[in-house]
């Protein structure tokens, strides 16, 4: 079920106190329209009626589509250590509570950035798995790699027979695009399987350029 709460916040920049509805957990049977507005990036962003000042509040937040069997465990964070205390946490619990038997064959999903838990509703959304979409990311960004640790590279869309990929050069503050053939999904996709990973999680997982690396040297799920 979808749960939020009311929380009166001060703008950092003017001082004004303005009511914000936090939303804690969104299940997309719930409402269609919330899983839209996550999207358009309005969910759980405070905007000051006064200065217009916007920034994501720091709230953690589970998301659930049933219908996908995908859910995201949400934590705003962008300290490594912390990271991984909440990722280990998480792990932990679902265990102990019994949750993690009740989620079979569900792909479960910690991310700590906004754009990254966005990205992964698009990729189920369009009928892909993001771990394939990782490696493909990954064979992207090794085309210059000189230049790769300046750049995020995302999902954008599937058009037709491609699938557009979204590139920020943090150095150059450009982003270009990239398009890759359907087919080039497939193939990597049906390489991942035919080496052991699985299309769905066995635990709580971080499915991110780490994981597309560990992919390469051997490791899977």
């Amino acid at each position: 079920m979808s749960l939020n709460s009311k929380q009166n916040v001060r703008c950092p920049k003017c001082g004004q106190m303005t009511d914000v509805t936090v939303w804690n957990s969104v299940t997309v049977s719930d409402s269609v329209d919330l899983k839209q507005d996550l999207l358009r990036g309005q969910v759980n962003m405070f905007r000051c009626p006064s200065c217009g000042h916007a920034a994501l509040m720091p709230t953690p937040m589970l998301y659930h589509d049933e219908e996908k069997r995908l859910m995201i465990s949400f934590s705003p964070c962008h300290d490594p250590i912390l990271k991984s205390q909440l990722f280990d946490n998480i792990r932990k619990t679902s265990k102990e509570s019994g949750e993690l038997s009740n989620l079979e064959g569900y792909n479960l999903r910690f991310v700590t950035d906004y754009n990254e838990l966005l990205e992964k509703i698009l990729i189920f959304d369009n009928g892909m798995n993001d771990k394939t979409v990782e490696m493909i990311k990954l064979m992207i960004l090794s085309q210059d790699v000189d230049k790769s640790v300046d750049r995020v590279c995302r999902f954008g869309k599937r058009d037709g027979d491609e699938i557009e990929f979204m590139i920020y050069d943090a150095r150059e503050n450009q982003t270009y695009t990239s398009r890759v053939p359907i087919a080039t999904y497939e193939t990597v996709d049906t390489s991942l399987r035919e080496s052991g990973v699985k299309p769905y999680s066995f635990d709580w997982e971080q499915v991110d350029g780490a994981y597309a690396t560990k992919l390469l040297q051997g490791f899977n799920n």
